[in-house]
């Protein structure tokens, strides 16, 4: 067995490539064959300095990467980011620091490129706190009992003059992009997609191991005929016992603009003959889609889980670039052990706007860095944390100033996975 100090953790060079993607599917418990495609596909995208392996003896036993990424702040601003995926370590080499290092390695590249945070996607609950991050949105997959909603079953069309049609790959990327940017400059939680999303989305790029079925495109034009709503979903083909079609629509993706397009979007997949089931994807917490039903009941709830992670790089711009309901002032202590953004900042919350500053002045809360990550999206609350034991308060009250500065009406939410 190799000591941890032999194993060689670096960016990859092109010519390892194929043994890096070897070592992802390894991870990821895919067949580890690789094919020239896939090596093909993975270089036209890597960004080499960020892909890390970890080498035993010239085999990549550990995977890593991370790439440029904007996340919307409370308030509409786009922060950068560093957007973490493709973490692996093979199960041969799992308890010796592999994923700490590759970890270090990036966050602190991420600083030094002036990265406000990192942000990823967590497979499993326990992994990522240790090193700063902070559950900062949480995801909802509903499940429509179709005949249950309450909803007429000859409904024809919107009745506020818009339109739904059928459109194809090519209307999407057409559209989708200028749309989505209008959704993620309101969406806190949100994140960019850039032109290979919606290529890979649409079955342009054709992956290996993501075998494509050409999905059904529905888009919602308002009466002035602007695009204000886009789905993308897939239909099964089930029969029950009377013979009786029972089929399940499942949506991939649906972004809206507007509640009008929501609603809409939602009633013309429950009114789709033989759809007896629709499978929503993954929703915002607060998702308005249970109450554009006349029996709420009928959308039930599937799933419920943390979605995107947070670790705050640079406390003073990240507060800053958000903005708040009401004034006030708050001094925080931020507790970091990896030293990359810790330390007591005062929040002074005005009509002009906040300021965040590095201070001396007694603190009102203590907390990690990644508790600050879910109160700063504005989902979190500083007295329910504080109940946890996960927030200390220093002066009798802060947590509750905390709330009515950080807190949101609307919760975040991250459409995307990465």
């Amino acid at each position: 067995m190799s000591r941890p100090d032999d194993i060689d953790v670096r960016p990859i060079t092109e010519a390892e490539t194929a043994d890096w993607v070897r070592a992802l599917n390894t991870g990821f418990l895919r067949t580890p064959d690789v094919s020239e495609r896939e090596v093909a596909d993975r270089s036209s995208y890597l960004v080499r300095a960020r892909t890390l392996g970890a080498f035993d003896n010239g085999r990549c036993v550990a995977t890593f990467r991370s790439f440029p990424q904007e996340l919307t702040a409370v308030g509409g601003a786009s922060v950068p980011a560093d957007a973490i995926s493709n973490v692996t370590v093979t199960a041969t080499h799992r308890r010796r620091g592999l994923l700490t290092r590759m970890m270090a390695q990036d966050l602190a590249a991420a600083k030094e490129r002036g990265d406000v945070v990192a942000t990823l996607i967590a497979a499993e609950y326990p992994i990522y706190g240790r090193y700063g991050f902070g559950a900062a949105t949480h995801s909802i997959e509903w499940t429509i009992d179709v005949p249950r909603t309450g909803l007429d079953p000859r409904w024809s069309g919107p009745e506020d003059g818009g339109r739904i049609d059928l459109v194809d790959g090519e209307d999407v990327r057409k559209a989708g992009p200028e749309l989505h940017e209008r959704l993620r400059r309101t969406q806190p939680g949100a994140i960019s997609r850039d032109a290979r999303w919606w290529q890979v989305n649409t079955g342009v790029l054709r992956l290996d191991r993501s075998p494509w079925t050409e999905p059904f495109y529905a888009v919602y034009r308002s009466a002035s005929g602007e695009v204000e709503g886009l789905v993308s979903y897939e239909c099964d083909d089930h029969w029950g016992d009377a013979k009786q079609p029972q089929n399940t629509a499942k949506v991939n993706w649906l972004i809206a603009t507007t509640p009008a397009a929501e609603r809409a979007l939602w009633h013309y997949l429950c009114s789709i003959d033989w759809i007896t089931k629709v499978k929503t994807g993954w929703r915002a917490p607060d998702d308005l889609l249970p109450h554009f039903l006349p029996d709420p009941r009928a959308a039930r709830i599937t799933t419920h889980a943390d979605w995107l992670w947070v670790r705050i790089l640079d406390v003073v711009r990240a507060l800053e670039a958000r903005t708040y309901d009401g004034s006030g002032t708050l001094v925080l202590d931020v507790v970091d052990r990896h030293g990359l953004a810790g330390g007591r900042y005062r929040l002074a919350v005005g009509p002009d706007g906040a300021v965040c500053e590095p201070t001396t002045q007694d603190a009102g809360l203590t907390l990690d860095v990644g508790e600050l990550a879910a109160l700063w999206l504005g989902d979190a609350s500083a007295v329910r944390l504080a109940a946890l034991g996960r927030v200390r308060e220093q002066q009798e009250g802060a947590a509750s100033v905390a709330d009515a500065l950080l807190r949101t009406s609307g919760r975040p939410w991250c459409p995307d996975l990465f």
